[in-house]
């Protein structure tokens, strides 16, 4: 497993606890719709991605026409026109 995937699923795990606990702790009542269930769903995504390697952003990403960081990185070094 690469230090790309773990930090993902390290991540992604504590998104997912620091909920848990404002839950249990009273904090916040995850029972009822919020803007909370967008943090817990993002904290999903960046966990199975850890696991997975599937991003449902990087294909919304790629299918805009951005590039990955290897040809981009690629492309840098050949742009003589940067200062």
């Amino acid at each position: 497993m690469t230090t790309n995937r773990m930090v993902s699923i390290m991540a992604g795990f504590m998104v997912l606890l620091s909920l848990m606990l404002a839950q249990i702790t009273g904090q916040i009542d995850l029972l009822h719709p919020t803007w909370l269930w967008l943090t817990g769903f993002v904290g999903l995504n960046v966990f199975q991605m850890g696991f997975t390697g599937f991003c449902p952003a990087a294909k919304v990403f790629k299918a805009l026409g951005f590039r990955d960081a290897t040809n981009a990185s690629s492309a840098m070094a050949s742009d003589k026109s940067c200062c």
